[in-house]
C-alpha cells in the first residue's frame, strides 16, 4: 500500500524547500506536500556548497527581474520565513558585483547596461578613472570599463538560507522525508506516483523534478524526457592577505577568475575552459586551477594579493545547461502534473525565492503570477530556441 500526496517533490534542498515553502503558503493551495531528500545535511548540495552569490547584472530580462525579486525577498526573508516569532539568521551583504572588461568586452557591457537599467537595476559604469577612485586596490591596467551592482547585489548564506525554508515549510504542515526518489510512474500524459530508494511507493497529484545536478535529468529521462543538463564540477579557494578590503565587490576579471571577501579571509575561483570541464561527480579540489590560472590573474589586478596564503578549498558542482546555461523551469515535456526546476548553471541559490514562487503558482492557478518565469521553459529546449545569455561566469 502506498501514500498519497497531494504534490511530491524530489529534492529538498533550496529550489525543492522554496517551492514547498510556498505551496504551503499559497492561499489557493489547500493540498499536502511530501519533499523527498537523500541527505539532510546538505553536504554535499549545491545550495551550501556555492559563494551564494545575487546579482542583477545579466543580459535577459528574466534573468533581471529573477535577480531582483531574489534581493527583495532576501530583505523581507527574517520576516517571511519567521516560524513562532523566530526569525531566521543569515545576513545580505550588498557589496555589489564589479564586472571589469576589456576594450573588446566594453560594448558588451555597455549593453547589458542598458538593459539592466530599462529593467530597474542599480548598476553604475564606470570608466577607468571612475573604477581607480572608488576602488583604489584595482589595478585598472587592461581595463576599458567595468560595472559595479550598487544596491540588491552582494552575497547571503545560502545553506541558512535552505534551513529557513525548510523549516517554515514544515511549520506550514510540509511532509519531509529523508530518501531518494529513484523512479517516476505514469499513466499516459500524467505522473501517478514515485517510487523511493528505500523501496516505498508514493501517488501523487503532481510531482517536481528538483533533485539538482545529479538527478534532475535521470528522473526527467525516466518519464522519456531528455534535459540537457549535467553536472560540473567548480572549485572554490579560501585565501588570506595581508590587507583587507572592507568595501570589496564579488570581482570579475577580465580573464573569468572571481574573488570576493568572506569575513578575515578571500573567496576565489574560475570556471574552466568547455573543453576542460567534463561530466564529473566527484568532490576532489583541482588545486592546479589555482596555481595556474588564478594567481597569477589576482596578483595582476590587485597588487595586494601578490603575496597571499590558500588556507583551504572545496569542490561542488553547477546543474549546468550545456545548451543554453539558463535554468530550465516549468512544465516537464508534455506532462500535465510533472514540473521541472533544474539547470540553473550556477544561479540555482539566488534564484530559488521566484522559482519556488513560481512553481507554486502554476502548479497551484496553472498560470505564473508574480513573475513571468515562461522564458526557462522546456519548450525552448525541444524547439531549439537559446535563452541567450552574456553574463555567464
Amino acid at each position: 500500500m502506498s501514500e498519497t500526496f497531494d504534490v511530491a517533490i524530489a529534492g529538498g534542498a533550496a529550489m525543492g524547500s522554496s517551492t514547498a515553502y510556498h505551496l504551503a503558503a499559497e492561499p489557493s493551495f489547500a493540498g499536502s506536500v511530501l519533499v523527498v531528500e537523500k541527505d539532510m545535511s546538505y553536504a554535499k548540495a549545491a545550495s551550501a556548497l556555492s559563494l551564494s552569490s545575487l546579482r542583477q547584472q545579466f543580459s535577459s530580462p528574466v534573468n533581471i527581474r529573477v535577480g531582483r525579486y531574489g534581493a527583495d525577498f532576501l530583505k523581507r526573508a527574517p520576516e517571511l520565513l519567521a516560524v513562532d516569532g523566530e526569525a531566521p539568521e543569515f545576513t545580505l551583504v550588498e557589496n555589489g558585483y564589479l564586472y571589469l572588461a576589456s576594450e573588446a568586452g566594453a560594448p558588451i557591457l555597455r549593453e547589458n547596461h542598458a538593459t539592466q537599467t530599462r529593467e530597474g537595476a542599480d548598476v553604475a559604469l564606470l570608466e577607468p578613472s571612475a573604477l581607480a577612485a572608488r576602488f583604489p586596490y584595482v589595478n585598472v591596467e587592461g581595463v576599458a570599463l567595468a560595472a559595479w551592482g550598487r544596491r540588491g547585489e552582494g552575497w547571503f548564506d545560502g545553506y541558512a538560507l535552505t534551513q529557513a525554508f525548510r523549516r517554515k515549510a514544515r511549520s506550514l504542515g510540509v511532509v519531509y522525508r529523508e530518501d531518494e526518489v529513484v523512479g517516476v510512474e505514469r499513466e499516459g500524459a500524467r505522473v501517478s506516483g514515485v517510487r523511493l530508494k528505500s523501496g516505498a511507493r508514493v501517488a501523487c497529484g503532481a510531482f517536481v523534478d528538483a533533485a539538482g545536478a545529479s538527478g534532475a535529468w535521470k528522473l526527467a529521462r525516466d518519464l522519456g524526457v531528455e534535459i540537457p543538463v549535467r553536472s560540473r564540477k567548480r572549485c572554490i579557494f579560501v585565501f588570506e592577505a595581508k590587507q583587507r578590503f572592507a568595501d570589496c565587490p564579488l570581482v570579475i576579471d577580465t580573464t573569468g577568475v572571481f574573488f570576493r571577501p568572506e569575513g578575515r579571509t578571500y573567496l576565489a575561483g574560475v570556471s574552466p575552459p568547455e573543453a576542460d570541464d567534463p561530466d564529473c561527480d566527484d568532490f576532489d579540489v583541482v588545486w592546479s586551477q589555482f596555481e595556474e590560472i588564478i594567481w597569477p590573474a589576482l596578483a595582476r589586478r590587485i597588487p595586494a594579493f601578490e603575496a597571499l596564503r590558500v588556507t583551504r578549498a572545496w569542490a561542488g558542482h553547477y546543474d549546468l545547461n550545456i545548451f543554453d546555461h539558463n535554468a530550465v523551469v516549468g512544465r516537464l515535456g508534455e506532462y500535465e502534473n510533472a514540473y521541472l526546476a533544474a539547470g540553473f548553471s550556477g544561479h540555482g541559490i539566488q534564484q530559488s525565492p521566484a522559482i519556488g514562487r513560481g512553481l507554486a503558482e502554476l502548479i497551484a492557478q496553472g498560470r505564473y503570477v508574480s513573475l513571468d518565469l515562461s522564458d526557462f521553459s522546456f519548450s525552448r529546449i525541444a524547439e531549439g530556441r537559446p535563452l541567450l545569455e552574456r553574463n555567464v561566469i
